[in-house]
């Protein structure tokens, strides 16, 4: 009998080794699937990794679960065939051929063909397989490497489009519409998981814009907050929160009136009177209070209260668009609508809608018939460049017209307020 070694001197790797070796020696996973070739079938079906990487702790830590799933199929009385795959299809293999080849834009793909980039990709989904057999087999998996599957290969593509045409024939597929990450680099949509990947913390410019109210007797405008300017050209509605409080405020020195949600008062500027060469009392108070409640006293200073309302009296209420390029729209479009995903932790409590552009933005706008699904206009082509619809910056890629579009907005006299403002924002990955 073999001695059995314990305490300190025991080291559980060189035993997991020895297991492994064993295992290998009686063909086990082998003998096992012999064994049970007569009984039921328990099909896995396992969401193949990526051929371009090599594993790390999230692949160990769901191949112990998948391992211990077929394990217990297989006690309980199945035959469970497992067959590692490879996923060799989406962005990952992709983004190593395009470095490797030195392609930035997609009409670099078709001047190549895409048979041939198609053939480059091919060539490096094998690099790392027995990088991943050493690791599989090393935490104890038994899975089968030499009979193994790819979804490029063509009887893979095909099984999946037949289930696809399957469900198209039952009446199971629709068509929908939704709003999703894009990369303008790759020029492709990219999935949650992707966007999720990359996050980082980058300056953006912050602004607020006013929105004339039609036929307002005080002449009032509604203010907007963003941080995507490039969306400004876009503008369909504008969106309160229905149970927050919305405050009409006149400046006491521009004579300017805006509306804004109560409790986001604070984000207005505080205006301050030009100074005399004396100086005066009132002056040096403005420009220097400092009291308990800051810079809401400092704004009841710059501003007068003139109304008080429910976000849900601010409905429907019409407003000059910003830019001329949707007018096609005006006739449901250029009014204020209501929803719950209006907060008051940031902005105004007025947000801009841009239905092309953001998921909430796109719902609310559908719901509340601003435009429907099939006259939706996307204004950005797929290089992230704006189409010839607007014409004042056509062409340009909407980060870089970031500046220019302020400006425009300036030079309409509508723009309240700008600056930098610093938040994490998705990036694609370097895979």
């Amino acid at each position: 009998m073999e001695e059995v070694c314990e305490g300190k001197d025991f080291s559980f790797p060189s035993h997991e080794e020895k297991i492994i070796t064993f295992w290998s020696e009686i063909k086990a996973f082998e003998t096992q699937l012999e064994r049970t070739k007569g009984l039921p079938e328990y099909v896995f079906y396992d969401g193949p990794p990526f051929a371009t990487g090599l594993p790390h702790y999230g692949h160990i830590l769901a191949g112990t679960i998948k391992d211990i799933v077929t394990r217990y199929q297989t006690m309980t009385g199945h035959h469970v065939t497992r067959r590692f795959g490879w996923d060799c299809h989406g962005l990952p293999v992709e983004n190593e051929i395009d470095k490797k080849l030195g392609i930035k834009r997609r009409d670099e793909v078709l001047k190549l063909g895409i048979d041939k980039y198609n053939e480059e990709c091919r060539g490096i989904v094998t690099r790392y397989v027995e990088e991943w057999e050493k690791v599989v087999v090393r935490v104890g998996r038994w899975i089968d490497f030499k009979n193994d599957y790819k979804t490029m290969d063509l009887k893979f593509m095909e099984s999946v489009w037949w289930v696809f045409s399957n469900l198209f024939e039952k009446g199971l597929v629709y068509q929908g519409f939704k709003v999703m990450p894009y990369s303008t680099g790759c020029k492709t949509v990219l999935s949650n998981f992707e966007v999720q990947q990359n996050y980082k913390d980058v300056p953006d410019p912050e602004i607020m814009v006013s929105f004339p109210i039609v036929d307002d007797p005080h002449n009032a405008s509604f203010v907007a907050w963003t941080t995507t300017p490039w969306t400004l050209p876009s503008n369909l509605a504008l969106c309160v929160n229905g149970n927050f409080d919305y405050i009409k405020v006149r400046n006491k020195y521009t004579g300017k009136v805006y509306v804004v949600a109560e409790c986001r008062l604070s984000a207005l500027p505080i205006e301050k009177p030009k100074s005399t060469a004396s100086g005066s009392a009132g002056d040096s108070k403005m420009s220097n209070s400092k009291t308990k409640s800051g810079k809401a006293e400092n704004l009841m200073d710059s501003y007068d209260l003139l109304e008080k309302v429910k976000g849900n009296e601010l409905v429907n209420k019409k407003y000059e668009p910003l830019f001329n390029y949707f007018m096609e729209f005006s006739d449901t479009a250029f009014r204020v609508v209501a929803d719950d995903y209006v907060t008051d932790d940031s902005g105004t409590g007025i947000v801009h809608c841009a239905p092309a552009f953001g998921e909430e933005d796109y719902r609310v706008c559908i719901e509340n018939q601003i435009l429907s699904k099939e006259n939706l206009i996307v204004a950005v082509d797929e290089d992230g460049c704006f189409i010839g619809k607007i014409t004042d910056f056509s062409g340009r890629y909407v980060k870089d017209a970031d500046k220019d579009i302020i400006e425009a907005v300036k030079a309409k006299g509508k723009l309240v307020k700008s600056g930098s403002f610093m938040h994490s924002y998705p990036f694609l990955l370097e895979i």
